[in-house]
């Protein structure tokens, strides 16, 4: 393992402390009027997501992390797993969907995910920013009824609900927002 210096932080760079694996959220460099500085970080577990903050002394070494990108299609959901094919190598794994987090709801059977890896184990997924899905049931728009800005609940042929304009209709294709979940436009 390759050991970092606080003074090369970036946020999105994982690194391997003593109580776990961390992706760095953000951090500050702090030089107050008397002492030494330090770097104030807030940093998310990959496993479990949740988010802490921690001080270290300016200039001390802490484990990188070496995190890989591999690309895989995914083929079906299985009970509550998730079937998925490595893309180079046809080797196909059933992945836990815990281990898929949010993705669940943006994955249709064939499409591809990449899957961030430490080692041999998933700590989560790299999703575009945006997918299309289609709109499997929603409420028909009532003639008359276009205020500006009115919403209605549509569901996803992944199962995710999200608010829609009015005049979104069932079997139309829409583009929806992975990182919040909103609809953008009809497709």
């Amino acid at each position: 393992m390759a050991t970092i210096s606080t003074t090369d932080f970036k946020n999105g760079m994982t690194i391997e402390l003593s109580d776990g694996l961390f992706q760095i959220q953000g951090f500050q460099h702090v030089k107050p009027g008397k002492g030494g500085a330090f770097v104030r970080s807030t940093l998310r577990n990959v496993r479990t997501g949740a988010v802490i903050d921690r001080t270290f002394r300016a200039g001390e070494k802490v484990e990188s992390a070496y995190i890989e990108k591999r690309e895989k299609q995914y083929l079906y959901r299985d009970g509550d797993a998730f079937a998925v094919m490595d893309s180079e190598t046809f080797e196909q794994m059933s992945v836990p969907s815990a281990a898929m987090g949010d993705a669940v709801n943006y994955l249709t059977e064939g499409s591809q995910v990449v899957f961030l890896m430490y080692g041999d184990e998933i700590i989560g997924t790299d999703l575009p920013a945006s997918v299309e899905l289609s709109v499997t049931e929603t409420e028909p728009g009532v003639q008359g009824d276009r205020v500006s800005g009115a919403r209605k609940p549509a569901t996803l042929e992944t199962g995710l609900v999200v608010q829609v304009p009015l005049f979104v209709e069932v079997d139309d294709r829409i583009k929806v927002d992975t990182r919040s979940g909103e609809y953008q436009t009809r497709a």
